[in-house]
């Protein structure tokens, strides 16, 4: 999956990626934070209401970041050599 650099993508109503907040790495739509914040602290043991405390996050977004990395996964190409 390949995104324009120069303009500013919402992939769905949750998530944002805009090159020029955050790097251009996708982030919880109207906020700063990136999807690879919120997965990376719950897959490192925070559980997920400590997060939504911590960022001030609903459920809901949180669960789109997680909606986000499963299409990101979904859509990946393997090539086995």
């Amino acid at each position: 999956m390949l995104y324009s650099i120069c303009m500013k993508k919402q992939t769905n109503t949750d998530i944002t990626i805009d090159p020029k907040m955050k790097f251009g790495k996708p982030v919880i739509t109207g906020t700063r934070v990136p999807v690879d914040l919120v997965v990376g602290k719950i897959a490192g043991g925070m559980e997920i209401e400590e997060v939504e405390k911590e960022y001030n996050l609903t459920h809901e977004e949180v669960l789109a970041a997680f909606r986000y990395a499963a299409e990101l996964i979904a859509s990946e190409e393997v090539h086995i050599a």
